[in-house]
């Protein structure tokens, strides 16, 4: 007499059966099997250097050097750091340079977005014009600015002699000019940037708002001041928080410039620890900087994150 006892099927093998099995997950499983391979790349890439270069900032380690022993030396390389007058100087040429453009950024960006959320004719082939500049990677901007500058040939030297004659204009070789040199060039690529965040807060705001405040006849001013500006403050704030972290770490276009000169009047944060780092080849030292540059921006970020989340709310 034949069993009827049902038999045990064998395990499906190949991509059907490996969705058969995951069709048995749980959700949180399920969830966990899907991120796994993400996480593993995010630890592979970003946390693992991180932690590298924490461990080499107390130490003696050069890259150049691959067969010297590693000598462990605790606080000296952030005592060494936060003791120098240079590294001082640079951060604080860095944190002029941030300031200064995204102050002006702000103005232009803002002040470019209440233009183009007019309707006009050409409204979409100026908006596209304005972006071009953002478009473009920063060293090729820094090189097409470097003969932009040229004190004899350069288009930058003739525009200003012709409203005032001043002849020759040497931007990047003036101590003095510099500094604006490169806020110049930032300003000119970055700009669009706000200008499209403050874009999107302003195309976000419910036309009945200004609809009620024709009624209560409010002036151009007052729906500027009690409207647009609370209702893209936001957008505004979250670009100012793109951009400055961006700028801390500014490095290709101003190389391209003007390689931190004249002298060090635009050597950056970021150029200095290239120079340590790639250079000088003092790696426990430039890991040292970097974690404080790293922890610098880490701090202040969060600190603007909140304050970001008081204004959204």
């Amino acid at each position: 007499m034949a069993s009827t006892t049902p038999q045990a099927q064998p395990a499906a093998r190949g991509p059907r059966g490996f969705w058969m099995r995951a069709s048995t997950l749980s959700d949180r499983a399920l969830a966990w099997l899907c991120i796994a391979p993400t996480i593993a790349l995010l630890l592979a890439i970003n946390i693992f250097p991180l932690l590298w270069t924490i461990y080499l900032s107390f130490t003696n380690y050069r890259a150049n050097q691959p067969g010297r022993e590693i000598k462990w030396v605790g606080l000296k390389n952030y005592k060494r750091i936060l003791g120098s007058e240079d590294i001082w100087g640079y951060m604080q040429t860095t944190a002029s340079f941030v300031c200064t453009t995204m102050i002006i950024q702000t103005a232009l960006g803002l002040g470019l977005a209440l233009l183009i959320n007019r309707n006009f004719r050409g409204h979409g082939f100026w908006t596209t014009v304005i972006l071009i500049p953002m478009m473009l990677t920063p060293a090729v901007v820094g090189t097409f600015w470097t003969y932009i500058y040229q004190p004899q040939t350069g288009i930058f030297s003739y525009i200003v002699n012709f409203f005032a004659d001043v002849g020759p204009l040497d931007m990047i070789g003036s101590v003095a000019m510099a500094p604006w040199a490169i806020v110049i060039v930032d300003t000119w690529m970055w700009t669009p940037y706000i200008m499209l965040l403050c874009l999107a807060g302003l195309r976000s705001i419910p036309p009945y708002l200004y609809e009620a405040a024709e009624i209560d006849r409010a002036n151009a001013w007052q729906k500027f001041r009690y409207i647009t500006l609370p209702r893209i403050m936001p957008f505004l704030m979250l670009a100012v928080l793109f951009r400055g972290m961006e700028n801390v770490k500014m490095f290709d276009m101003v190389v391209e410039l003007t390689s931190g000169g004249p002298g060090s009047v635009t050597e950056l944060a970021s150029i200095n620890l290239k120079r340590e780092a790639f250079e000088k080849w003092k790696t426990g030292y430039s890991s040292a900087f970097a974690v404080i540059l790293f922890v610098t921006v880490f701090g202040l970020g969060s600190i603007y994150v909140k304050a970001l989340n008081r204004v959204k709310s």
